[in-house]
C-alpha cells in the first residue's frame, strides 16, 4: 500500500470514527430525553457506522502489523548481510555514550 492510500485509508478511519461519535452522542441525547422511536431510528446507523470503523480499524492494524513486520525482516536481513557494520556502530554508539556518561 503507498503513502498516498495509507493517508486516504488514515483519513477515512478518522472520519468514520468522528461519525461513531456524533451518532453515539445523538443516542446520547435521544436515551436521557427522547422516545423510544427516535432511539429506534438511530441504532441501525450507529450499528452499521460501529461496524464500517471497526472494520478500517482492522484494517488500518494490520497494514501497520505488516509494515512493523517487514521493517523488522529488512532490519534483520541488513544484520546478517553486514554483522561487522553492525558491530562497529554498535562499539562507536558505545564509546559515545561512554563518553557522554563520563563527562558528568
Amino acid at each position: 500500500m503507498d503513502t498516498e492510500v495509507q493517508v486516504v485509508t488514515r483519513e477515512k478511519l478518522v472520519e468514520d470514527l468522528r461519525v461513531v461519535l456524533a451518532d453515539t452522542e445523538q443516542l446520547l441525547k435521544a436515551v436521557i430525553g427522547q422516545s423510544s422511536e427516535k432511539l429506534a431510528a438511530l441504532q441501525p446507523r450507529i450499528e452499521e457506522n460501529l461496524r464500517n470503523a471497526k472494520a478500517r480499524l482492522a484494517e488500518f492494524e494490520q497494514v501497520a502489523s505488516d509494515k512493523a513486520r517487514a521493517a523488522a525482516q529488512a532490519t534483520d536481513d541488513y544484520a546478517h548481510e553486514h554483522p561487522w557494520r553492525i558491530a562497529g556502530v554498535s562499539a562507536l554508539l558505545g564509546v559515545a555514550l561512554g563518553l557522554l556518561i563520563g563527562r558528568r
